[in-house]
């Protein structure tokens, strides 16, 4: 969403930042990869659904009951169409680290990823280390150039559009009653989006951010 509390010199710097790299070609050498999450409520029936059949729809009742809460890791190369999906327990920082190593695990041969992502406790190289000791969670952290969106610029984040499509076309209305058929769901979507390769046509570049915000901007120094 458009909530910007102060167009600051770090707003504009760190905005600018993230715009010139999705201003990038597709690169297999320099993917840039937008990472967010989001929790998802676990709900069960309490009366088996009704299937449809001829001549009736479906029916569910409206009564349900709650089976805890999950969280579900999203990330996307948005011009390649590549999308990365993992459910969790909970957002910690070791599962955010683990998440991380997947991604890296995919670009075997990139000289460099760069990972777009908010300002999280977790996000940081502490969280990898903590996960995986110092010399492997030290070497993973160095296969990322980190870009951080501006605090009140997570909008700036295409993982958001991403959440937004995951919880669309693979949450829905549904109920999940627990996490291991939460994680069935997802996979298969993930499956399914990466086939289909559905990429991401962003177009707020650096250019409109100059226009929109009224400010004018030079190479390692912003002005309002």
């Amino acid at each position: 969403m458009w909530c910007i509390a102060e167009l600051n010199d770090e707003y504009i710097e760190r905005m600018e930042d993230v715009l010139e790299v999705y201003e990038r070609p597709l690169s297999s050498n320099e993917p840039v990869v937008c990472v967010d999450e989001k929790p998802v409520t676990l709900h069960d029936d309490v009366r088996a659904p009704i299937p449809m059949k001829p001549g009736s729809v479906a029916k569910r009742d409206n009564e349900y009951k709650r089976c805890g809460t999950a969280n579900a890791f999203c990330a996307i190369e948005p011009k390649a169409g590549l999308h990365f999906t993992k459910i969790t327990p909970t957002r910690s920082a070791p599962e955010f680290a683990d998440f991380i190593e997947s991604i890296a695990n995919r670009y075997p041969d990139a000289q460099t990823i760069h990972l777009i992502m908010d300002n999280l406790s977790s996000h940081t190289r502490k969280a990898l280390v903590d996960r995986l000791g110092e010399e492997h969670g030290q070497a993973l952290w160095n296969r990322f150039t980190v870009h951080y969106t501006p605090v009140h610029g997570s909008w700036l984040n295409q993982a958001e559009l991403e959440i937004g499509l995951f919880s669309r076309q693979c949450l829905g209305k549904r109920r999940f009653g627990n996490i291991r058929k939460l994680r069935a769901e997802a996979r298969a979507w993930n499956r399914r989006t990466n086939r289909k390769r559905v990429t991401i046509d962003w177009t707020f570049d650096r250019k409109k951010a100059r226009k929109k915000f009224k400010y004018k901007y030079k190479t390692g120094r912003s002005k309002t």
